[in-house]
């Protein structure tokens, strides 16, 4: 499987199993499963042939770690960062005394006003390194760093969960928790 070919299946997998299954007419259960069988049917009927090998392949090699297989191997499904209601049956963990989210300096004033938002996922999705939360921000251009205050935040009520690829999530964090970078970063 070429380099190119994992990416391509990669970001197919990440659409169908975390924002549109009906993209190749799949149907996600309750937390998210589905069959392999018939996620790797579906992809074939869609001209988007790939054997279990090269799923198997991808899930083991993704190094965002977006994807996993049940014990037995025979479901799939996203680690998290769905659009779909799904309920991944995350247990609420206590987490480090700070997080950090990477954004861009064209996002600060809404999350001034705001907090962080879901937007259109279940989550906030929040990093525990700098250099992840960093490389989050980069996606969209000069990254800015936002220090989460997530200890403060806990004992305040607010709930958090960590994703099987080590991803922390909450609801949304309000602007109390969050310490923002100067402009000149």
């Amino acid at each position: 499987m070429t380099e190119q070919h994992k990416t391509h299946t990669s970001k197919l997998l990440s659409l169908v199993l975390r924002h549109s299954p009906q993209t190749i007419a799949i149907t996600l259960d309750e937390n998210g499963w589905v069959a392999v069988s018939e996620l790797l049917t579906a992809l074939q009927q869609h001209n988007e042939a790939v054997t279990l090998t090269e799923l198997e392949e991808i899930v083991a090699t993704n190094s965002k770690q977006r994807f996993a297989f049940s014990e037995d191997k025979l479901r799939i499904r996203a680690n998290q960062g769905h659009s779909v209601e799904v309920d991944m049956k995350f247990e609420a963990v206590q987490p480090p005394e700070q997080l950090y989210h990477g954004t861009v300096a064209a996002t600060l004033q809404n999350i001034g006003h705001e907090g962080l938002r879901a937007m259109k996922r279940q989550h906030v999705h929040l990093s525990a390194d700098m250099a992840t939360a960093e490389k989050v921000g980069a996606r969209h251009g000069k990254p800015m760093i936002l220090t989460i205050n997530s200890g403060e935040m806990h004992r305040n009520g607010g709930t958090f969960y960590l994703s099987a690829n080590g991803v922390w999530l909450t609801d949304n964090v309000p602007v109390l928790y969050i310490n923002f970078p100067d402009h000149g970063e």
